[in-house]
């Protein structure tokens, strides 16, 4: 009997078959139950829980795993290397100590090498519960390509074994021996599908997503847990209730025979991209452009309401958010309740990001960002500890607008101003704040000149009155 495999008829060279999997909207079954993995690895669920703002801010975090593992799987060799380098850059700044005194580090490369082999078998055993399992060379030309994948991180590629039959007595032995069940590894079972922030097209309907939320959340954890290796349940003591082996084959069969038979332009994980507007790409597809002008019309809708019924009781007064609301909502990125480095740090990483700075420009920003902590800590920090709590940050009047602050405006001017004309026109102002459907650049005319970027950049970082498009950047999840 032949066996029905699931690897595409061709295979280009650079990472195609990878590239062939992680295009499909169904890895996203695969990358979560692998995050799972990463998290119960001390090293990376340490560097998870003190650095990262995958709980407090999930979609903004997916948008750049997906932006990033697109770029890395690149047939331009190019833009497969200028991605390597970045990541390497933003990595290279997380390490630390854990609760329990042991060293962490980003760049060690027994946990990249477990990032590498989490993702791998992952993929494997999304192809298998989808009803379409891989045959062992093609198996095989996988394991090689995420070993590529190491080598392209600059490593030397030894943290895995040399062959995929020597795979599996280290994958095993690693759950056996390294794995644990820890902070991170609640966090993304619990915390993240408990709490997550409504996706772009339904921040405007809370009352709608609370409610998918309330049975998508148990749902999704249940699979998770679920599809996770025995030895892995076993050694955490995962528990999975009645029914939840069936409805996990249930769902990645659903989501093979979906992706086999279903036109791949519903399946594929730019249309999930699109959807959300999650891509970087001018041009929208068809369901975006849909979902976005339905959403406008009613956005329009509710907002003319809105004026009709605040104009029959008082006059509109400029929107201005507390201290505690701003603290929750921009400062604390990570989500811990407390002002840190790591927050800082990771809203640093998001405009670096989100701009593709280059070493020498991130380089200044993550200097702006530390010397602003330096005086967040001066001014703010009454007990010493080294966080700043949101009582502390409530005493104050508003945010120090000191030097730092003003540096960092200066940089994020310097690298949103892609053709040096000292203003930023509409398209770079759009480059940096679009995250939503339909939101309008505020720069017009000839731009907004660096005094003015820079004023606007402090006036919401003082005076805390909401703006749509800083809260575009720093606050929305």
């Amino acid at each position: 009997m032949t066996q029905t495999t699931d690897a595409p008829t061709t295979v280009p060279a650079a990472a195609g078959l990878l590239r062939h999997y992680v295009s499909q909207a169904r890895w996203g079954l695969a990358a979560t139950r692998a995050s799972v993995l990463e998290a119960a690895h001390p090293q990376i669920g340490a560097a998870l829980i003190g650095n990262s703002t995958f709980v407090a801010r999930p979609w903004r975090r997916l948008r750049n795993t997906l932006l990033s593992t697109r770029r890395l799987v690149d047939e331009d060799e190019e833009v497969r290397l200028r991605e390597a380098v970045r990541l390497n850059r933003l990595h290279g700044r997380i390490s630390g100590t854990d609760a329990h005194g042991r060293p962490y580090d980003a760049m060690d490369p027994e946990a990249r090498a477990w990032v590498m082999a989490t993702l791998f078998e992952s993929t494997v055993t999304m192809c298998r519960l989808g009803g379409r399992p891989l045959d062992t060379p093609t198996k095989e030309h996988l394991y090689d390509e995420f070993r590529e994948m190491l080598v392209l991180m600059g490593d030397d590629g030894t943290g895995l074994p040399a062959t995929l039959h020597e795979f599996w007595p280290y994958y095993d032995e690693t759950i056996s021996r390294r794995l644990e069940l820890n902070e991170a590894v609640h966090a993304v079972l619990h915390r993240v599908f408990a709490e997550v922030p409504p996706p772009p097209p339904l921040r405007d309907h809370p009352t709608a997503w609370a409610a998918i939320r309330a049975l998508a959340g148990p749902l999704a954890t249940t699979i998770t847990v679920a599809s996770l290796p025995e030895a892995y349940r076993r050694q955490a003591r995962l528990a999975t209730p009645p029914g939840a082996q069936a409805l996990m084959h249930g769902v990645y069969l659903a989501a093979g025979l979906a992706t086999h038979w279903l036109p791949a332009a519903w399946t594929q994980v730019g249309a999930f991209m699109d959807v959300l507007d999650l891509d970087d790409d001018d041009d929208e597809g068809p369901a975006s452009r849909l979902l976005g002008a339905l959403l406008h019309q009613a956005s329009r809708a509710g907002g003319l309401l809105q004026h009709l019924i605040a104009d029959t009781r008082q006059p509109a007064v400029p929107a201005r958010r507390s201290a505690e609301r701003f603290f929750t909502e921009v400062l604390d990125q990570t989500g811990n309740g407390h002002l840190e480095w790591p927050d800082l740090a990771a809203m640093a990483r998001e405009i670096a990001t989100r701009l593709d700075m280059d070493a020498q420009t991130e380089a200044r920003l993550f200097t702006a960002y530390a010397d602003w902590w330096r005086e967040l800590q001066t001014s703010l920090d009454s007990d010493g500890d080294g966080r700043i709590t949101r009582d502390e940050y409530a005493t104050a009047a508003t945010t120090p607008s000191g030097p730092a602050l003003i540096k960092i405006a200066d940089v994020l001017f310097d690298a949103t101003d892609t053709d040096g004309d000292e203003a930023i026109s509409a398209g770079e102002h759009q480059k940096l704040f679009r995250t939503a459907f339909d939101r309008e650049p505020a720069a017009g005319g000839d731009g907004l000149s660096r005094a003015a970027f820079v004023r606007e950049f402090l006036t919401y970082m003082a005076g805390r009155h909401p703006s749509a498009a800083y809260d575009g950047l720093l606050s929305e999840g």
